[in-house]
């Protein structure tokens, strides 16, 4: 994140200039400092040279895809990634979620919505390091360490990826409670009021295979529930 006082900085990726520079204007006429970024190899080297602390990501971009290039920045260093898709199409929407993705928006979108993703998502990385003082948690043979964003099972860590970790950290703050999906996504994604259940199915999906199927019960019709020992 951006020292106290400094503008968040934002990488935009798209390869319509138009609509890039509609975005870029945008988000600068909102405060922030805007780099910009047309393909997917120019995104990994941007991002490389400008540290941004979030990241708008179009799917579709020449040299290799949106995917791609959140696989590879997620590899030096986690950071937020909203992704931008042509289609309302799941199958592309949970891979890029599956793969590091924090969120996504289908074309079109209306700016306003946009400015407002990105003021929660960095909303969001805020209220993560207001948890450095916060207990560690031990849910029967599941560790959750908030201080240190670590999580152990039976002994062994699972690395998870930050938006994996805050749904982790919120539903262990809430053991046993079944939550609505868009009480988990107003709480984690920091975005309430809107309907982002195939985001917040993607993480728990995510989740679950990393921590055990059977720790996060499913409520059917409404949502999802950690289970202190895991589900019978």
């Amino acid at each position: 994140m951006p020292v106290s006082g400094a503008a968040a900085r934002i990488l935009v990726v798209e390869d319509e200039p138009v609509i890039n520079q509609a975005v870029t204007d945008r988000l600068r006429g909102s405060g922030y400092d805007v780099v910009q970024a047309w393909d997917g190899p120019g995104a990994v080297a941007r991002f490389a040279d400008t540290a941004p602390d979030l990241v708008l990501l179009d799917v579709m971009l020449p040299g290799f895809d949106g995917h791609e290039v959140c696989r590879r920045i997620q590899a030096g260093r986690p950071v937020p990634v909203l992704m931008l898709t042509a289609r309302d199409d799941e199958a592309d929407i949970l891979v890029g979620l599956g793969i590091g993705a924090d969120d996504y928006l289908t074309k079109p979108f209306r700016m306003r919505e946009l400015v407002a993703r990105v003021a929660a998502l960095l909303r969001r990385v805020d209220r993560a390091a207001e948890l450095a003082g916060r207990a560690t948690t031990d849910l029967g043979d599941l560790r959750v360490d908030a201080a240190a964003r670590r999580v152990w099972v039976t002994g062994t860590e699972v690395h998870l990826t930050p938006t994996e970790f805050d749904l982790l950290l919120y539903l262990a703050g809430n053991p046993g409670v079944v939550l609505t999906r868009e009480k988990m996504y107003a709480e984690v994604w920091g975005w309430p009021g809107a309907s982002g259940t195939r985001t917040v199915d993607s993480h728990v999906k995510a989740l679950r295979a990393k921590i055990g199927a059977d720790r996060v019960r499913t409520v059917h019709g409404v949502g999802y529930a950690l289970e202190p020992g895991g589900a019978t």
